[in-house]
């Protein structure tokens, strides 16, 4: 690199000989990397100190700096070794390392950007690091902008430090990009579907999903600018292009307020006379009931006459959202339901079916219907 040009002149200046040229390569080779070692050391001791804190932002820039920072020192140095061969040589190689050595220290600081980028994700969303940690799909978007970001600048300025025109390369993209964008349409669409999930935020990452236009629903894993994959209740992983949620309608249960408990109870037609000590004690059982959410429609009543049954209907929502939750309270209450219809001496209805035979006063005759001259 330029600014270690004059120390390069120096020395230059102080080596005549190639046998103490060598000794000095090899003792530049041997201080560079004795250097990236204690910078190694350094660092990880100032990490330690670091975790002691409160803060959680000086752990993630070092752990950012650290291997960035000792490559730098071993690259730029052992780089600086071989320059300093290449001159006393001769050698056509020096521009290639002078230009090496600028493409290392580029990449080298793109690398710690991108390490900063990835540890601030994972502080923003994890409450271990932060007391109110921000939506995970909003953190990754930005994350995934800010990569792109830095990966393009440092691009540019690599072309433009090897004399490339990045004004040439900009309206040659200008020119290309109609043509990429007709020739990938559908990838475009897809990277805008997914730019509306990061805007609009129909679901994130760990939420339960489902379409009652496609057959798709299972939890949220990941949400890439192209695809987004989902695990089905079976385990497997779905891939749905973004595009695709443009166009269809989306259930997002995760976000629900409560689960309702929608039952119709039915108990025999001979025990119509306790229906409306049923219904009642229903209802106060459900009002009672600490997993009920009593601000919600609670309704209790005798709804019909079934083909077999009087039908009570159970209309009312639960406090929690948790499926698994859910049907344990749900059991709780049908059993309860249950003891109470058993203790009025009722009995829930099932399927019957009366035959009635009509005789010469309404009713059978014996033995009607029956051959009598039959044997068998």
């Amino acid at each position: 690199m330029d600014i270690v040009r004059p120390l390069e002149d120096w020395l230059m200046g102080y080596v005549s000989r190639d046998t103490v040229l060598w000794v000095e390569i090899f003792c530049l080779v041997l201080a560079a990397l004795v250097l990236g070692f204690l910078v190694n050391k350094m660092i990880l001791a100032l990490e330690s100190r670091a975790g002691r804190s409160k803060t959680v932002w000086d752990d993630a820039l070092l752990a950012a700096l650290r291997k960035p920072a000792v490559w730098l020192v071993w690259v730029v140095g052992v780089n600086f070794a071989a320059a300093l061969l290449a001159r006393r040589t001769g050698s056509e190689w020096y521009d290639y390392i002078v230009h090496g050595n600028r493409l290392a220290v580029i990449f080298l600081v793109a690398l710690f950007a991108l390490n900063l980028i990835k540890r601030a994700e994972n502080n923003l969303v994890d409450p271990e690091y932060i007391q109110e940690p921000m939506d995970e799909t909003t953190v990754r978007a930005l994350g995934k902008l800010l990569k792109a970001s830095v990966v393009i600048t440092a691009v540019l300025i690599a072309m433009q430090l090897l004399g490339y025109s990045i004004s040439g390369v900009l309206a040659f993209g200008g020119i290309g990009g109609l043509a990429v964008g007709f020739a990938a349409k559908d990838l475009l669409a897809n990277f805008f579907g997914g730019l509306m999930i990061y805007l609009d935020r129909p679901f994130a990452v760990g939420e339960w999903v489902r379409s009652p236009d496609k057959e798709i629903e299972g939890t949220v894993e990941d949400i890439g600018w192209r695809l987004t994959r989902i695990r089905t209740f079976d385990k497997r992983p779905l891939y749905v292009p973004n595009a695709i949620f443009n166009t269809i309608s989306l259930e997002n249960p995760s976000r629900m307020y409560n689960r309702r408990i929608r039952e119709t109870v039915g108990v025999r037609y001979d025990d119509i006379a306790s229906v409306p000590a049923i219904v009642e004690e229903i209802r106060a059982m459900l009002r009672a009931h600490e997993a009920i959410d009593q601000g919600q429609t609670l309704i209790v009543n005798f709804n019909g006459f079934g083909p077999s049954s009087l039908d009570i209907f159970v209309y009312t929502f639960t406090k929690t959202i948790n499926w698994i939750e859910f049907h344990s309270v749900k059991q709780d209450v049908l059993l309860k339901i249950s003891d109470i219809i058993a203790s009025h001496d009722a009995e829930i209805a099932f399927p019957t079916t009366t035959v009635h035979l009509a005789g010469g006063d309404g009713d059978p005759e014996p033995g009607a219907g029956i051959d009598k001259g039959d044997p068998r």
